[in-house]
């Protein structure tokens, strides 16, 4: 005889009650009545031969049998989930609105040579687009506010999916009348006791910069940073110092006659490395994947002679 099996409902009923730690506010959720609710749970618990919940006064808390359960439950709907969005992707192609974070100091910078490539490859795909620090970009895709995230690496928050896409060369500029726009080549100890200004704290990229600086033995200016990459440039040909900026900012911002000499270390070049991330458990995920390859490919074939694809 075939044993009776978990239903998919029963299994999300259960995980409602888990996280509401009441039946009453699960079937509220749930919009069912609490009957209902009820007897499916206990149905689940005939099946699994398993008291799943302790219900007193004080509310409803999983049983040791329950926790024991619990990841399992979460797995099996974050499969469906996937399962579900992975059909849709099939049969309807790459569609609807998914919301993009993307760090200030890549996005204008990157998105013009991208967006219009995927649009050519995804007509049904829109990409609302929102800048933020990286802080707030893990923050907010943990939190929902959006669904999957271009930015550096490292990534700080732990259990999100991070496929990496590309690595990009960081410049040093300096003023063109500046000694060391004539030194060729350029190498670290050209850089030592040297006056680099910087992005504001809340950026990675000033992280990034404060620890280039210590190992080179440059000296930062914590009193002059600017607010963005922009203003760094413009302060680098007001002579207030000498600044490094991200290669694909140089390529968009840095033009011939702009009184700057942009320069590369010999010895040692530096670069920093982008990804896109998602939540694991998101629906889209099978889209998102497919994305990263696209976009991995778009930007070898249009920028390839600035950055490097990571795989």
């Amino acid at each position: 005889m075939a044993r009776e099996k978990p239903s998919t409902r029963q299994i999300e009923y259960f995980l409602a009650v888990a996280e509401c730690a009441s039946f009453r506010k699960a079937a509220e959720r749930l919009m069912v009545s609490q009957p209902t609710l009820t007897a499916q749970i206990g149905a689940l618990e005939r099946i699994l031969k398993l008291r799943l919940f302790e219900r007193s006064r004080a509310g409803t808390r999983l049983s040791p049998a329950g926790r024991e359960l619990l990841s399992h439950a979460q797995s099996i709907k974050t499969e469906l989930d996937a399962m579900l969005g992975a059909a849709a992707v099939v049969r309807d192609g790459a569609a609807g609105t998914f919301r993009l974070g993307i760090s200030p100091t890549l996005g204008p910078y990157v998105l013009p040579h991208l967006l219009p490539a995927l649009h050519q490859r995804y007509s049904k795909l829109k990409l609302y687009v929102r800048e933020e620090v990286q802080r707030e970009l893990e923050a907010g895709l943990v939190a929902g506010r959006h669904d999957l995230v271009l930015c550096p690496m490292p990534i700080e928050t732990e259990g999100l999916a991070v496929t990496p896409l590309f690595r990009e060369p960081i410049k040093l500029v300096v003023r063109e009348d500046h000694p060391l726009a004539a030194c060729t080549p350029l190498r670290i100890e050209h850089l030592r006791g040297l006056d680099i200004l910087t992005i504001e704290e809340h950026h990675r990229f000033y992280r990034q910069v404060e620890l280039l600086c210590q190992r080179i033995g440059a000296r930062l200016l914590r009193d002059y940073q600017g607010t963005t990459l922009d203003a760094l440039r413009h302060m680098v040909v007001m002579g207030m110092g000498q600044a490094f900026l991200p290669a694909l900012y140089v390529l968009s911002e840095i033009r011939e006659q702009s009184q700057l000499k942009v320069c590369d270390l010999s010895d040692e070049p530096v670069f920093r490395s982008h990804a896109l991330i998602w939540r694991p458990s998101s629906p889209a995920r099978a889209l998102f994947q497919r994305l990263a390859d696209d976009i991995r490919d778009i930007l070898a074939a249009r920028l390839g002679h600035v950055i490097a694809p990571l795989s």
